[in-house]
């Protein structure tokens, strides 16, 4: 077991700033004391003295190593990571993929490959729900035994993401058996498909038109 001591900093949690000694087991938060009190004797030891030490942050919304549009996003599981943990973020929660025609477990363990011995922050998925019929329900409770709580749905991206009515509704109701979470993407897709084209048409390609034509 690895003993590690941050001494002499100033905590701050979501209630309270305090000064205290930080005690770490292994990597876990074992102990938060009074300054100087010894609890062993530590492998390492940092001296926090007029520094705050404070949480390691979550990032909830992260897309790494995700291809999409005919392009890959320009993080992968390693660089995306090492950039959060120099940020003092500490864990993040990607999206998983459930390919068109395939299951969520085939795109959870896809992700899960992607991160496998690149992240250097620990990490969770929700996972992007492209269709919502019988066996994707059913598999809806495989995923929450898993971990897996929270799931995404799209009103966009035709082909690619876009769910109907239908199927959100029926997701959201068995969630809600499950005690799981329906997230949206909560753009009206093929209304803004319409804009894009009227703007390509015009030559409307710069970058300040992404925004006109979401109105």
């Amino acid at each position: 077991m690895t003993r590690t001591l941050i001494k002499d900093g100033v905590i701050v949690t979501a209630t309270d700033t305090f000064a205290a000694d930080v005690w770490i087991d292994d990597g876990k938060i074992a102990a938060l004391v009074a300054p100087g009190t010894k609890l062993g004797t530590p492998d390492v030891t940092l001296d926090a003295k007029d520094r705050y030490v404070i949480p390691g942050g979550i990032d909830c919304h992260t897309h790494m190593d995700l291809p999409f549009g005919g392009t890959t996003s320009s993080d992968d599981f390693h660089t995306g990571t090492v950039a959060a943990a120099h940020g003092g973020t500490t864990t993040i929660v990607d999206f998983a993929i459930q390919g068109k025609g395939g299951s969520m477990r085939a795109g959870l363990d896809n992700w899960f490959a992607k991160a496998e011995g690149k992240a250097a922050i620990d990490y969770g998925f929700h996972m992007i729900m492209t269709e919502a019929n019988a066996s994707s329900l059913e598999e809806m409770a495989a995923m929450v035994r898993e971990g897996v709580t929270s799931f995404k749905m799209f009103m966009a991206y035709p082909g690619v993401f876009l769910v109907d009515d239908q199927q959100i509704f029926r997701a959201m109701q068995r969630a809600g058996e499950l005690g799981a979470l329906i997230t949206m993407h909560a753009e009206i897709g093929l209304p803004i498909d319409v804009m894009v084209q009227k703007a390509l048409a015009a030559g409307h390609t710069a970058p300040v038109y992404h925004a006109a034509d979401r109105p």
